[in-house]
């Protein structure tokens, strides 16, 4: 049992009806991996102390960055070169005494993956790499452990829950392979706000409280996807796709995409797509949003097939024309570009630079968008 002194820290959270003392009890029982101290994981790790979780791991092997201080809400100039695990436990512990907290002062490996995720009965993925959310998605499915996952780009942030129970869906459900190198640009590249960051640091969050207390609609088989810029929100489905008894841990997942990259993607921008349309120029509009985002705007002409179908549905492609993929900011369709190239799609493909968002700025300002 907790204390009387610890029970007044969370007096004002334990009047709420879905949390109560029972509700505290699990946050206090619960052991929570935290991969990742940045932008994401600053809020992620102060609102999860707070909260009560009974039980924290970080693990994280940079250190902490001037440029990232905007964003990385718990730490001080002070702490500027030190190790981020190491400083982020000792600030959560100022915060709330009454919680332990674990450090693991390196990068998530498929050496040490499961060694580590094994103390841990629920992980948030905080990472801004692709090697690591794959990783982690693999490891947890392979050993049975949900994890909540969350993802920023500019002012728009994602956030979903993946393998909660046995049916739900997994990351490689919404992204089966990770892009192509250099094609999806990270914080360092494109930039990011640090409200973004904050955001869906508590979106991730407040899922992770309610998984473990069981409380409200959990995000489970849905994506949450957030636009600071237009104050818009959406959910969207998602299916399970991947038979998770296929999924392996690897021994090397690619690595993290550096800016000189060169990459075999070809692009098109907004301009030049009208340009060509203009002209005459046929290309198949591939729109793999999601039918929900396609009723709100779309290019005139564009075919939808939704991302998590197109694996069911490239017999639907050509293969002698031009295709020209389209999502909501150039991501998913980076995705799925990938997918086609490794199955062998002999097309020639464009992604859509900053996808319809793009569009709609540069080329049509009358297009709704979201």
């Amino acid at each position: 049992m907790v204390s009387a002194t610890e029970r007044l820290y969370y007096a004002r959270q334990c009047l709420l009806p879905q949390i109560g003392t029972e509700g505290q009890m699990r946050l206090h029982r619960a052991r929570v991996l935290v991969v990742g101290a940045g932008g994401l994981g600053c809020p992620v790790l102060l609102y999860l102390a707070t909260a009560g979780v009974g039980h924290i791991g970080i693990a994280d092997g940079d250190a902490v960055a001037l440029h990232n201080l905007h964003r990385q809400v718990l730490y001080r100039y002070a702490n500027v070169g030190q190790p981020k695990a190491v400083v982020a436990a000792a600030l959560l512990k100022e915060h709330n005494p009454f919680v332990k907290v674990a450090v693991f002062n390196e990068f998530l490996t498929p050496q040490n993956a499961q060694q580590i995720v094994a103390d841990y009965d629920l992980v948030i993925d905080c990472t801004d790499r692709f090697d690591a959310r794959y990783l982690i998605n693999d490891v947890c499915t392979v050993m049975g452990k949900p994890f909540i996952y969350g993802a920023i780009h500019r002012f728009e942030g994602h956030v979903s829950v993946f393998n909660l129970h046995a049916n739900s869906p997994t990351y490689r459900c919404l992204f089966p392979e990770p892009p192509a190198a250099g094609t999806v640009q990270n914080c360092a590249q494109a930039g990011v706000m640090g409200t973004t960051a904050g955001l869906i640091g508590l979106y991730q969050a407040n899922e992770a409280i309610k998984v473990i207390t069981q409380a409200g609609q959990i995000l489970d088989g849905k994506l949450l996807i957030v636009d600071l810029l237009t104050n818009r929100q959406h959910i969207f489905s998602l299916p399970r796709q991947t038979n998770k008894n296929q999924i392996r841990i690897q021994e090397q997942y690619p690595t993290d995409y550096q800016p000189n990259n060169c990459s075999s993607m070809l692009a098109i921008s907004p301009h030049e797509l009208y340009a060509q349309l203009q002209k005459g120029h046929h290309y198949f509009l591939l729109d793999v949003r999601e039918p929900e985002e396609f009723q709100i705007c779309h290019i005139g002409g564009s075919v939808l097939i939704p991302m998590h179908e197109v694996p069911a549905r490239v017999h639907e492609l050509p293969q002698d024309t031009d295709i020209v993929v389209i999502c909501h900011h150039g991501i998913r369709s980076a995705h799925i570009i990938n997918y086609l190239e490794a199955v062998g799609h002999r097309a020639r493909m464009y992604n859509l630079e900053g996808g319809l968002d793009a569009w709609a700025r540069e080329v049509d300002p009358s297009m709704p968008t979201y």
